[in-house]
């Protein structure tokens, strides 16, 4: 398993303004972007590795936090989920600070008949609140292991197909996300589940740099599967890496996103765009988590222009 992919599933399970001037020039940006079209959130996960790196917890005062993603000039969060009452406490929160939670995030075991009932029972109970409060899109990481014997696979894959169905009874759209473990052996579990799922009812959270690196730094494979699963994307990850390295704010580097605005674009598919930066050894570290979200932000709204 990915050493990143862990510490956000740990992340998931645990789950101030500095500048007065700052504070108000942002929120206008965010409008002025929000009017154009282009609704551009964060992953909570990229607070919390921001956050951790200037010995904080972004988690521990979430009003301090929303109001640094107000400040970055975002208009949302995707949150990791753990349960019901997780919604209640962020949909206040976002509220207050004119943000939204169009997608949330949730773990899931659904490869195991014994576990898949009851995790499906927990993320429908989780969604029938979300989606009062505003949520379009539940993202779901199946359990990330990389040695799922066949069958368990066609458990999970069948497993989603119910929840995606159940999902969308309530007016919510399931996104299969995935990180590098599912991309290994030839990408024998994302085919898996691309492969076993209907379309209409389990749609792709294409995170483009995890397809990228789980194939061995493969730019032929993220075509490949962006070619073959386009028109399923119904939300994007945002993050970048310079020569294998994430990068501390997003722009150019090892992943085309170019590319895959174009490709997207032509299919006439908008998907949710959630911007996730990121950090790992080497990544540089020179800028508040505040400036980096800032600053990526700015860049992501030229980049995915076109899809809003």
């Amino acid at each position: 398993m990915s050493p990143h992919a862990t510490s956000r599933r740990r992340f998931l399970a645990d789950a101030g303004l500095a500048a007065g001037a700052a504070a108000l020039l942002d929120p206008r940006i965010a409008r002025a972007a929000e009017a154009a079209g282009l609704h551009l959130s964060s992953n909570s996960y990229s607070w919390h590795v921001y956050y951790q790196r200037e010995k904080k917890n972004f988690g521990a005062d979430l009003d301090a936090g929303c109001a640094d993603i107000a400040a970055s000039g975002l208009n949302g969060l995707e949150p990791g989920i753990g349960g019901p009452g997780d919604i209640e406490r962020h949909a206040a929160i976002l509220k207050k600070h004119g943000l939204e939670m169009r997608s949330i995030y949730m773990g899931s075991c659904l490869h195991m008949p014994d576990k898949a009932g009851p995790s499906i029972e927990r993320i429908l109970a989780v969604a029938a609140k979300a989606k009062e409060a505003g949520t379009r899109i539940l993202v779901t990481n199946p359990d990330p292991n990389p040695n799922k014997t066949d069958e368990q696979l066609k458990v999970q894959a069948e497993s989603l197909g119910t929840l995606g169905k159940k999902l969308a009874e309530l007016g919510v759209t399931l996104a299969y996300h995935n990180h590098d473990v599912e991309m290994r052996k030839e990408a024998k579990e994302f085919h898996s589940v691309m492969d076993g799922t209907d379309p209409k009812v389990v749609t792709l959270c294409l995170d483009a740099h995890w397809v990228w690196r789980g194939a061995g730094n493969s730019a032929a494979v993220l075509d490949a599967v962006m070619k073959k699963h386009g028109a399923r994307v119904s939300e994007l990850h945002i993050r970048q890496s310079v020569n294998g390295v994430w990068s501390e704010t997003f722009g150019d580097g090892d992943v085309d996103y170019a590319a895959i605005v174009k490709h997207l674009a032509g299919l006439g598919v908008k998907p949710h765009l959630v911007l996730e930066i990121a950090v790992e050894k080497g990544t540089p570290n020179t800028m508040t988590a505040v400036e980096a979200h800032r600053k990526s932000a700015e860049a992501a709204r030229k980049v995915f222009a076109a899809l809003g």
